[in-house]
């Protein structure tokens, strides 16, 4: 009997938090890395779901895509898909706060607040990592200091099995830039650096050290 497509879930690009119904704090990302590794899956077989935030990117051929705006957006469209998902690449750089109020209108140039007062947005995934039953977690933390360390404590408190770290600012490496570089961390202790490389090439080498742990777990499923 053949075995069913591995199902991943991936997620992409900024999300945007409005203070009023024009205006509204985000991120630079740019949804490069989340489309490649969305693009990768595709290209070795898997179901593949993209959530996305607003991107100027077109949507990777064979892939359902899910676009989104704010981070409560982000995470009802991945709640909705994760139960079912074999592995989530949560690439999206979502925003960690958001402002308190959200005027109804538009607000005058002249009543603009010097201070916007701002609330804790929801940790999606680490939200995703309580409720996993068995799905591999794979994290990405722009960091620009501490890279290694920072990033350890996320998988850690997170609950991943894997987290990409990468330093925003250095040249070739960050949100807007066509190529990366990153030091892949696992839960097992494990880490691999991977590039400076296209960010095309980086996600299909991802997508291979995944799918290889997917398949010898599929493997160990069988044969008990």
């Amino acid at each position: 009997m053949e075995a069913s497509p591995i199902r991943c879930l991936v997620s992409a690009g900024p999300t945007r938090e409005y203070f009023d119904p024009v205006r509204f704090l985000s991120n630079p990302s740019s949804g490069r890395m989340g489309f490649a590794v969305a693009e990768a899956a595709r290209a070795r077989g898997w179901d593949v779901v993209l959530v996305s935030g607003p991107v100027a990117l077109p949507d990777p051929e064979g892939a359902r895509v899910v676009r989104v705006e704010t981070g409560d957006e982000m995470h009802a469209a991945l709640l909705e898909y994760f139960p079912d998902c074999d592995v989530l690449f949560m690439t999206a750089a979502v925003m960690d706060t958001r402002p308190r109020q959200c005027s109804p209108h538009k607000v005058k140039k002249d009543q603009l607040p010097g201070v916007i007062e701002m609330e804790p947005a929801t940790d999606i995934l680490a939200d995703l990592g309580r409720r996993k039953t068995g799905q591999i977690l794979v994290g990405f933390a722009a960091e620009t200091e501490n890279l290694e360390a920072n990033a350890r404590v996320k998988l850690e408190r997170k609950n991943l099995d894997f987290i990409a770290a990468n330093e925003v600012g250095v040249p070739g490496s960050g949100f807007v830039s066509e190529t990366n570089r990153i030091v892949l961390l696992s839960r097992d202790g494990g880490r691999e650096v991977l590039g400076p490389a296209a960010k095309s090439e980086l996600a299909g080498r991802l997508i291979e050290r995944v799918g290889s742990l997917l398949a010898r777990a599929r493997k160990g499923r069988e044969e008990r």
